[in-house]
């Protein structure tokens, strides 16, 4: 798999980007990452093992214990291909804004009237 389809893989589970999340604060041990999840510890490793291989999170020893670490930089992928996509969104929230000043600053045209009907003044 190649690495930019293993960070979206990674960034794809909530549990993961939770993960992240509690990283960017400081280093924390799987124990301490389990904390506060509804989930197993076991199943915190799985989710720590993806977050490695995508190469997102390092991990060290300190005697028995694993220290996880916040490693961002193939984020960078994920984030040059959504570029494109805000280029995108934002030439069409442009495009709307427009239309919607043009409409607000058009006249508005009378109600027709009937052929016998005065109009109102």
């Amino acid at each position: 798999m190649d690495p930019e389809t293993q960070v979206f893989r990674a960034l794809a589970d909530p549990s993961r980007r939770q993960i992240l999340d509690r990283l960017i604060a400081s280093d924390a041990s799987v124990n301490e990452l389990a904390d506060g999840f509804a989930t197993s510890r076991p199943a915190i490793s799985r989710h720590l093992r993806i977050l490695r291989e995508a190469t997102l999170v390092v991990e060290r020893r300190e005697g028995r214990r694993r220290i996880y670490s916040l490693h961002p930089q193939p984020m960078a992928q994920a984030d040059a291909w959504l570029s494109k996509y805000r280029a995108f969104w934002a030439a069409r929230l442009h495009a709307l804004k427009a239309m919607v000043e043009a409409e607000a600053t058009a006249p508005t045209p009378l109600p027709p009237t009937a052929p016998d009907e005065e109009p109102s003044r």
